[in-house]
C-alpha cells in the first residue's frame, strides 16, 4: 500500500456519499408514497366498481319490474277496453282495439318515476297507471252498465207491477185524451187520434224501461226477465182496466 492509499478520503468524496445516502433515500420515500397511492387507488377503483355492479343488478331488476308492470297495465287495459265495446246500450263498438301507449320519447322527464315501486304517485304529480286503470274500471262499472252487475233484489220485486201499473195508467190517461181530443173535430184530428191510440198500445209496456232506469239508478241491479214480467203484469192490468172504463164512457 502506497502513501497515497493511507491518506483519509477528501471532503469532496464525503460530501458525494452522503449526497447518494440522501438520493436513495427519497427514493425510498417516494416509492412508500407511490406504493401507498397505488394502493389507496385500487381500494378506490374496487370500491367504485362494487357500487357499479350493485347499481347495475338494481337497474336489471328495475327494468324487469317495470317490464313486468307494464305487462299488467297492457293486459288491464286492454281487458277494460273489452268490456268497454261489450257494453251494452252505448255505441261503443267502433272504437277499435285499445290504442296504443305514447312513445317513451314523446314524455316529459318528470313522468318517467324512478322505480316501479317509489309510490303511488311519480314524480311531478301525475298519477300511477293503476290509479287510472282502477278509476276507468270503477266509471265502467258504475256507469255503462255491464253484464256482470247484481240481479234485482227479491224485496223490490212487489214494487214491479206497482210500477208498470202507474205508469200504464199514466200513459193510457194520455191516450184517452188524445183521442178524446182528435175526436173533437179540430184540423188534423185523425193524426192526433191514431197518435192516441199508438199510445193505447204501447202504455201496458211503457213501465218496462222506466223500471229498468230506477233498478239500474238507485239499485245498482239490472232487470231481468222475470222482472220484466211483473212489470208488464201490472201495465197490462192497468191498461185493461183504463181500456174498459174508456170504452164504457164511450
Amino acid at each position: 500500500m502506497t502513501t497515497r492509499d493511507r491518506q483519509p478520503p477528501s471532503r469532496d468524496y464525503q460530501l458525494m456519499v452522503s449526497a447518494l445516502a440522501e438520493v436513495t433515500k427519497r427514493r425510498d420515500a417516494e416509492l412508500d408514497d407511490a406504493e401507498q397511492a397505488y394502493q389507496d387507488s385500487a381500494a378506490r377503483a374496487a370500491g367504485e366498481l362494487s357500487r357499479a355492479e350493485n347499481d347495475a343488478l338494481a337497474a336489471d331488476r328495475w327494468a324487469g319490474a317495470a317490464a313486468a308492470q307494464v305487462l299488467d297495465v297492457d293486459r288491464e287495459a286492454s281487458r277494460l277496453w273489452g268490456r268497454l265495446r261489450r257494453a251494452r246500450g252505448l255505441r261503443v263498438r267502433a272504437l277499435g282495439e285499445v290504442p296504443d301507449p305514447a312513445p317513451v320519447e314523446a314524455l316529459p322527464r318528470v313522468a318517467l318515476q324512478r322505480g316501479p315501486d317509489t309510490g303511488e304517485i311519480p314524480a311531478g304529480g301525475r298519477q300511477s297507471p293503476r290509479i287510472l286503470l282502477a278509476r276507468a274500471a270503477d266509471r265502467i262499472d258504475h256507469r255503462v252498465r255491464p253484464a256482470g252487475r247484481g240481479l234485482f233484489p227479491r224485496w223490490a220485486l212487489p214494487l214491479l207491477p206497482i210500477t208498470g201499473a202507474v205508469v200504464a195508467l199514466m200513459a193510457g190517461l194520455v191516450a184517452a185524451g188524445l183521442v178524446t181530443f182528435g175526436g173533437s173535430g179540430i184540423w188534423g184530428g185523425t193524426v192526433i187520434r191514431g197518435l192516441g191510440w199508438i199510445t193505447f198500445l204501447i202504455a201496458p209496456s211503457a213501465g218496462v224501461p222506466v223500471a229498468a232506469f230506477l233498478a239500474h239508478r238507485h239499485l245498482r241491479a239490472r232487470l231481468d226477465i222475470g222482472g220484466v214480467g211483473l212489470t208488464l203484469l201490472g201495465g197490462m192490468i192497468a191498461a185493461t182496466i183504463l181500456s174498459l172504463a174508456f170504452a164504457a164512457t164511450r
